[in-house]
């Protein structure tokens, strides 16, 4: 355990070196969050209405911290596979290192970028007119959720890139993934104007009790009816369940994945 979290350090020390070599990564990850801030919380906020009252630059946040996790996907398969292609993954197994130390340095080191997202994010956000009206400890579990939430998608876009291998099909596949899941949710819209059977379907997609939950611990949610679905009746504990189901399950398939890739290089 111990020679794993050195070898994972100190390959998310080398990611993050890299990331400053290569200025173009920073940009891309700070315009385009903070492009969704302004366009969700300007273009429809001043046409959506958000039940019990609340404003919609509230309501929209949590729902844009997650769209910027879903992307997590993408961009962790596209630098799996970048390392692929050059090599790098051949030269760490031929080291005498812990295998899922390469798998958590990558994974982990997309973290950071979120949570870099996330500080650029919520200053926006302050700036329209977000505001948290939970305490400090509420907060950062609402903020601890959608990073671990960022885990998964990280572990998912890994196993991904590990399966496709290539960073065409991922740009593809990364759209129909990150589309359904994020504007088939409470994400940007209140689910009770949808038709019953869409509404259905957006309360068990994973991502509506996440993005709930978020609201609740940042006080931006409106009451829940007492007929939503049980993943919106409970919508933190549903969050914390299946993220750690999702971790326990794509984690050993990743390892699993990168050991027969790097195999075939």
């Amino acid at each position: 355990m111990t020679e794993t979290i050195t070898h994972s350090c100190a390959l998310i020390g080398r990611h993050i070196r890299h990331m400053t070599r290569t200025p173009q990564q920073l940009l891309s990850i700070t315009l385009m969050p903070v492009v969704f801030v302004l366009v969700f919380g300007y273009l429809f906020g001043s046409a959506m209405k958000v039940p019990g009252g609340q404003s919609y630059q509230d309501y929209i946040m949590a729902g844009i911290f997650a769209q910027v996790v879903l992307g997590n996907t993408t961009l962790s398969a596209l630098g799996v596979i970048s390392d692929l292609d050059n090599g790098l993954m051949d030269r760490f197994r031929s080291l005498p290192m812990s295998r899922s130390a390469v798998l958590i340095g990558r994974t982990t080191h997309d973290l950071v970028l979120t949570v870099w997202s996330f500080a650029l994010m919520s200053v926006i956000g302050y700036l329209i007119g977000w505001r948290v009206h939970e305490g400090l400890w509420s907060m950062l579990g609402g903020f601890g959720l959608l990073l671990l939430l960022g885990l998964v998608t990280s572990w998912v876009g890994a196993l991904l890139g590990l399966t496709l291998r290539s960073a065409q099909a991922m740009n593809a596949i990364g759209g129909i993934i990150v589309m359904p899941l994020s504007f088939l949710s409470n994400a940007f819209i209140p689910l009770d104007g949808l038709p019953a059977w869409m509404q259905a379907i957006a309360e068990w997609n994973p991502v509506s009790p996440i993005v709930l939950a978020c609201r609740q611990l940042f006080g931006n949610a409106a009451p829940v009816s007492s007929d939503a679905a049980f993943t919106m009746q409970h919508p933190v504990a549903m969050a914390l369940v299946l993220s750690l189901v999702a971790l326990a399950v794509v984690i050993p398939l990743t390892i699993r994945a990168y050991e027969k890739a790097a195999t075939k290089q």
